[in-house]
This record gives structure tokens, C-alpha cells and sequence, in this order.
């Protein structure tokens, strides 16, 4: 198939960061990174990235849930597809390189392949997902979902901070959540999936490695807790007549704490409050808050969820609120697939890099993927493991080594019996 050569790779890395820096100003918030699922933001992304692709000499398309697509066919029609891609939707107060890096990476190797008039055995499909960060309807992963025939049409009928519903905001963006099964892959026709991101760690910095190898990515679960209370005069109600919601939520957010820190691998984070009716004079009724829990280990995780639901409850009995307690997602832990693994190591390997294996905290669209086909991924070093975070920051340098890797994958992906039938 040809190598990348490093000036080649620094060139493709070079042009890389400057997209990012162009996608970080289609923003909703001035002054801040932030863009939701289905927002003329995130629809402007889209059709950014999607001029690129066809620049790459990339078919491209939007589904019914505004994934973005574009394919670079194979030497056969009708090969299979290898999936590449991450995710251009983005936290409230964003850094740039979360999602953004993955596409764009993938979007390198396309162009690669499309300025040196070569094709792989198999069909290049770069897949800008929607919706992975779940900002703004509290439900990750719905363009993968979609995808992988795992998305759940309850989720249509969830509605954002301003009352709009999904289905209302994807028809909006010009989706149609009528014809979400369209999306679904056929998994006989889809041979990996492979997404490169910022570790969102300090493992890879505190070794100096430019990139390493995800062995799994960690269970997660999400739920919605809603305290009520009664709401009084701040000033006549005595404290010990008191039903404050905000009080037993404080409470309970202690208690998240305290129960992930005593859980060896346990990770447990209340990241949403929201309290009514939000006077400074009147004692709040009603306080609702998230709760995200985490662990490589689906049990640990269950556990933990468990006995803090449990906690509410009692937290709410002996403070005489009411406590309600909303699932809102559960994804199992992922591990990647050994033959991808082993691919991505290798590559990694013939730059001349020692191949570090590590699990990732962080939930990523490979998650409901992994239903659909084997899944890998490759961790890029951040400065200080910082994301979610203005601050999130990678090396040029690094960048080019992710790109080589994926290439290199690449070349070794098309000459593998098992990758390259189609």
C-alpha cells in the first residue's frame, strides 16, 4: 500500500490541528467551546468536516440521526467496511481535541490514500458520530447507537433544558427519527472499527509515550436523582422544621464521594444540579441532580450504583423528603477486540515505540459499536491527562505518530487474510 512518510505525517498533523482550531469556533457559548447534538453548531460541523471528506474523494452522506459519513470505496464493489471515527459534539466549556481528533485522524488517512490514487481491499468508511457526549439529553452514544441497531426510541421522546425533544431537535437538524433502523449496519458487512482520542489521563505523559493501545474501556452507568422537599420562607420556618431537598442532596453528593473513594477502581461523579425554585429567600423543595458512576469491573460498578441508591433512600427517610431515583444508561465494560490490539501494537511498534497497553475510564462511541463488530482504540498523550477542560492540549508531534500508527494499521489491515476478503 505505500508508507507515510514522517514529513508526510507531520504535514497531515499540521493541517489537522488547524481544523481544530477551525471547528473550536463553531460554539453555541461566547467564550467557551460548547456544541450540543442537532444545533446549527453541530449542523455546521458537519457540513465543514463533510467538504473536507469530499476533498478526500469521499462519498458523503448524513443518516437519520445526522451521522456524518464519508466513504472511500474499496478495490471491489461491494468490499466490506472498516469504520473509522470519534465524535464532533462536545461537553459545556470544552477543550478542542476530544472527538474532533478521532474524525480527523481517520480524515487523514483517507487523504493519504486519496492523494497517492490508492484503494484498499476493503471499503474506508469515517463516521462522525452524534451525540456521544449526551450534553445535551443526558443519553451518550445515540449516533452510534443508531448505528449499531442499539439506539432506544424512548430516547426520542426526552426533552432538553428548553422543553424541545429529540425528535423535535433532530428533525430540526434535518434528521428524521422516523427512520432510525435505516442507520443500522449489517454486522456481516462491517469488519472493525478503530477510533483514535486523547487518553483524558496522565498515564501516557507520565511514562513519555506519544500514543498507546486501549485493552477496555470501563462499565458506566447514569442515573437521574430527584429529592423533594417543601419549599418554605427562608426566614420563618425553623431549621428543625425544615424539609430542604438541597440539604439531602448535599448529603447524597458527600456520600457519591466517599463511596467511589472507598471503592478500589470505582469512579462516581454528581457533574448537574438543579434547584427549585432557586431564590435566595426561599428554602428549595425540589433539587435534582446526576449521578455517573464507573468501574472496569461491571459488578464493582453495579454494586456501587446499588448501594448508593440504597443511601438516598435513606438519606431521604431521615431528612422526611421524597427521593426518586431515574435510570438513565448502562453500558457493560468493553474490552477490545485481541486481533485489533495487535494490529495497532504493532504499528506502534515499527515507529520504534514501546506499545503500551492501557485500560480507558472514559465512555466512548466503541461502546454500542461493540454489538455491531470488534472494536479498538488508539490513546493519544494529552498534557496533564487534562480534558473536559479548556485546557486540553496534544503535541503536533503526537498527532503525526497517531496518524503514522493508523496508517500503518492500515497497511497491515489490507494485507491480513482474515481483514482483507471481502
Amino acid at each position: 500500500m505505500g508508507t507515510m512518510t514522517d514529513t508526510e505525517a507531520t504535514a497531515a498533523a499540521d493541517l489537522l490541528m488547524g481544523r481544530i482550531e477551525r471547528l473550536a469556533t463553531l460554539t453555541e457559548g461566547p467564550g467557551m467551546l460548547v456544541r450540543r447534538s442537532f444545533t446549527p453548531e453541530a449542523t455546521e460541523a458537519n457540513r465543514l468536516v463533510g467538504d473536507w471528506m469530499r476533498q478526500a474523494g469521499m462519498a458523503v452522506r448524513t443518516d437519520a440521526v445526522c451521522n456524518l459519513i464519508g466513504r472511500y470505496e474499496g478495490t471491489a464493489p461491494g468490499a466490506k467496511t472498516l469504520i473509522l471515527g470519534s465524535h464532533l459534539d462536545s461537553v459545556r466549556d470544552a477543550g478542542k481535541y476530544d472527538g474532533p481528533l478521532g474524525v480527523l485522524t481517520a480524515l487523514a488517512c483517507a487523504e493519504h490514500l486519496h492523494r497517492a490514487g490508492r484503494r484498499l481491499p476493503f471499503a474506508l468508511e469515517v463516521i462522525a458520530f452524534t451525540d456521544e457526549e449526551g450534553l445535551r439529553f443526558r443519553t451518550s452514544y445515540v449516533g452510534s447507537s443508531a448505528v449499531s441497531g442499539a439506539f432506544d426510541p424512548a430516547w426520542l421522546e426526552i426533552a432538553d433544558a428548553d422543553g424541545i425533544t429529540m425528535a423535535a431537535a433532530m428533525r430540526a437538524a434535518g434528521g428524521d427519527p422516523t427512520a432510525i433502523r435505516s442507520c443500522r449496519y449489517d454486522p456481516d458487512r462491517v469488519i472493525g472499527y478503530c477510533e483514535a482520542h486523547i487518553e483524558q489521563g496522565p498515564a501516557l505523559e507520565d511514562i513519555d509515550l506519544p500514543v498507546g493501545v486501549v485493552s477496555a474501556i470501563s462499565s458506566q452507568e447514569r442515573a437521574t436523582v430527584t429529592f423533594t422537599g417543601v419549599a418554605g420562607h427562608a426566614g420563618t420556618v425553623p431549621m428543625r422544621l425544615r424539609h430542604d431537598a438541597l440539604c439531602a442532596a448535599a448529603a447524597f453528593v458527600l456520600a457519591v464521594e466517599s463511596a467511589a473513594a472507598g471503592t478500589p477502581g470505582a469512579v462516581a461523579t454528581v457533574g448537574q444540579l438543579s434547584v427549585s425554585p432557586g431564590a435566595s429567600n426561599v428554602i428549595p423543595g425540589t433539587t435534582t441532580l446526576s449521578l455517573d458512576v464507573r468501574h472496569r469491573d461491571d459488578a464493582q460498578r453495579a454494586a456501587v450504583a446499588r448501594n448508593l441508591r440504597d443511601t438516598a433512600e435513606q438519606i431521604a427517610t431521615e431528612r422526611k423528603v421524597r427521593m426518586d431515583w431515574q435510570p438513565v444508561q448502562q453500558t457493560p465494560a468493553t474490552p477490545c477486540a485481541p486481533a485489533l490490539v495487535a494490529i495497532l501494537a504493532g504499528a506502534i511498534e515499527s515507529l520504534g515505540i514501546p506499545a503500551h497497553h492501557l485500560p480507558s475510564g472514559a465512555g466512548h462511541d466503541g461502546v454500542p459499536l461493540s454489538h455491531l463488530t470488534q472494536v479498538a482504540m488508539l490513546f493519544v498523550r494529552c498534557a496533564g491527562g487534562i480534558s473536559h477542560n479548556p485546557a486540553e492540549s496534544v503535541a503536533v508531534e503526537d498527532v503525526a505518530v497517531a496518524i503514522e500508527v493508523l496508517w500503518r494499521s492500515l497497511d497491515s489491515l489490507a494485507i491480513d487474510p482474515a481483514f482483507a476478503a471481502s
